[in-house]
């Protein structure tokens, strides 16, 4: 039993900072055989330069080393936006209250006590794990906030959701739940290219649901290792729509501004609605109007402004 919570970060990524060989050996193999990874660093300076390159979800440090000791690293690390959800946990003999002070106020979230009980390590990792993916899930949620948004791990097991992904996505897959450990199978697929071609930031992937236009984009990947999302749809007709209601224009009006936001000029908007160029201008006299503007240019400003919010 003691051992299960450790399992429950298996795969996470832990950064062991320790200036004695024997000690880093030792927590590397207690880190692996509760299905961890575990990299290690002899010194405090070693172990920043392992944050540039290789991010892990936990930091668990040697309070004195060296060089740079296990007290400062974890100013550096909180000062440091991009790991600022990353907890440290610093391992000492010091148990005297003034060290452990001075190890939180350097920015630690816990401490373990020389010499280390396994049972006790795994645990405290386990909690320490899961907290700083419910901290950094909150904040990526509200950084997203009023957006479609969820994030995923590399099973592609959802992580979190905002509400308006949950509401999106069981409004387009009924029987889907926001509670389900996976997205539905459609989705899932998307977002399963996307990883395989090692997409960038901005990528996106898209799908089809009954009349609705449904893109996927993936905004960043967390230090966590969870994959950000943006969900976006678009049913025919939604922009002529938009535009109707936000400048009190008729239907074909709204078509007519669709259009020219679109760059067509007046014969191709004929053509494609099917009416004359001649109604063509009338329209866009009132779309002028409606719009308190003088000219076309002034009103695409408006209705590209409008379609991109």
């Amino acid at each position: 039993m003691a051992s299960d919570p450790g399992r429950a970060g298996g795969g996470a990524t832990i950064l062991v900072v320790d200036d004695t060989v024997e000690s880093l050996r030792f927590l590397a193999a207690t880190l692996e055989q509760a299905g961890m990874v575990a990299l290690v660093a002899i010194d405090g300076l070693a172990a920043m330069d392992l944050l540039e390159h290789a991010p892990p979800a936990l930091v668990l440090m040697d309070a004195l080393m060296p060089g740079l000791d296990g007290f400062d690293p974890p100013r550096r690390i909180k000062a440091d936006s991009r790991f600022r959800h990353l907890p440290v946990v610093f391992m000492t003999g010091l148990t005297e209250t003034e060290h452990v002070v001075r190890g939180f106020a350097a920015g630690a979230v816990d401490y373990v006590p020389k010499p280390i009980v396994v049972e006790e390590l795994l645990v405290r990792i386990a909690v320490h794990l899961a907290n700083a993916r419910i901290a950094q899930g909150s904040q990526l949620a509200l950084d997203t906030a009023g957006r479609p948004s969820f994030a995923v791990d590399d099973e592609l097991a959802t992580s979190w959701l905002t509400p308006l992904a949950a509401g999106m996505i069981e409004r387009l897959f009924p029987g889907w739940r926001a509670h389900d450990a996976h997205l539905p199978a459609p989705l899932a697929d998307a977002i399963r290219r996307l990883v395989a071609a090692d997409a960038p930031e901005g990528a996106q992937a898209a799908l089809e649901v009954g009349d609705t236009a449904v893109k996927c984009t993936f905004l960043r990947r967390a230090a966590g290792g969870d994959r950000l999302f943006r969900l976006t749809e678009n049913r025919e007709g939604d922009a002529e729509r938009l535009l109707a209601a936000r400048h009190g224009l008729t239907s074909r009006e709204a078509e007519v501004l669709f259009w020219i936001s679109r760059g067509k000029q007046n014969r191709e908007v004929s053509a494609i609605l099917k009416i004359s160029p001649r109604t063509v201008n009338k329209h866009l006299e009132q779309i002028f109007e409606k719009m308190g503007v003088e000219n076309r240019a002034s009103a695409t400003a408006i209705a590209v402004g409008t379609l991109s919010r």
